[in-house]
């Protein structure tokens, strides 16, 4: 089996480390049921409803926006979305989320990654959330295939430990609002995505939009981008299966994400390194709206 290390895709960023994510879009087949899990578990606040869709956010800015229009629920074995991951600001919110998933019996899944510490769940429909709380200064990942970690001091970590959860319910004691929801500075951190084929999807992502090329591992199917931050700004894997196809249109999933770049240049530069590489490139306000080669769609934007 060949192999591709993390070394061999690593690159230097050709945007500003100042591109972030915006909102990320995503349908699912109901108000209620959605509210029951982004809003009273994940912790955003409801910032606007209109009957088509619900715009949720932390300290007044929005971050994921639900279309109301899905007749089906996520259909598996289909590209799109694995999970958007919100990150959020200091450890007690962190544990405040875990908190919430607690008083609403909702199953999540509490991983330590080292460089970062996160809790996996899923809405109703199938879509995928991480909440995350970033460490870089506990560790780094290994420049290897298998996914490790190393502390500062040289100990090796999986990278995949369960968290030690009465250590982090204990962010609370003295908490007067233990189950308050996200703050503000609560941003999208990354979002990750299905897709059909690792080596094209990198090429797209770090060679067409211009992150940096940070892991491919064929071991375990997938790969990632990064800026300046644990763990990565875009990831994608092809755990969906090989060349797996788009989802059925009025399927639940991702609508697109947003990556906002602070000026004309960062924008120009996409457009022409997507333009010349065959990708497809439409104009729309503030910037351009462009598809991976599995049909995830995202609009670029200036700041």
């Amino acid at each position: 089996m060949s192999t591709t290390s993390q070394n061999s895709v690593a690159t230097q960023a050709l945007v500003p480390t100042s591109t972030r994510l915006g909102e990320v879009h995503i349908a699912v087949t109901g108000k209620d049921d959605a509210l029951a899990v982004w809003r009273d578990v994940v912790g955003l606040a409801l910032l606007e409803e209109t009957p088509e869709r619900l715009v949720l956010g932390a300290g007044g800015t929005p971050l994921i926006v639900l279309h109301l229009d899905a007749a089906a629920p996520v259909a598996p074995h289909t590209t799109g979305l694995y999970h958007v991951a919100i990150h959020v600001p200091t450890r007690r919110d962190f544990a405040r989320a875990l908190n919430r998933a607690i008083v609403h019996k909702e199953r999540v899944s509490p991983t330590d990654h080292l460089v970062s510490e996160a809790l996996y769940l899923w809405d109703r429909d199938g879509n995928g959330i991480e909440i995350t709380f970033e460490t870089p200064w506990r560790g780094s990942f290994v420049q290897d295939e298998e996914l490790r970690a190393i502390t500062p001091d040289g100990k090796p970590h999986s990278g995949r430990e369960p968290i030690d959860v009465p250590g982090l319910l204990a962010e609370l004691e003295g908490d007067p609002t233990p189950l308050a929801p996200m703050p503000e500075g609560t941003r999208i951190g990354h979002v990750h995505v299905h897709v059909g084929d690792l080596d094209a999807a990198m090429v797209f992502y770090r060679d067409r939009l211009g992150f940096a090329g940070q892991l491919l591992s064929r071991r375990y199917g997938m790969g990632d981008v990064t800026l300046d931050y644990a763990p990565h700004i875009l990831a994608f894997n092809i755990w969906a299966g090989r060349n797996a196809p788009p989802p059925p249109q009025d399927a639940a999933g991702l609508r697109w994400f947003e990556i906002v770049v602070p000026d004309e240049e960062t924008l120009e530069g996409m457009r022409t390194r997507l333009a010349d590489a065959g990708s497809p490139v439409t104009q729309i306000e503030r910037g351009i709206e462009t598809r991976d080669p599995w049909e995830n769609r995202i609009k670029i934007l200036r700041a």
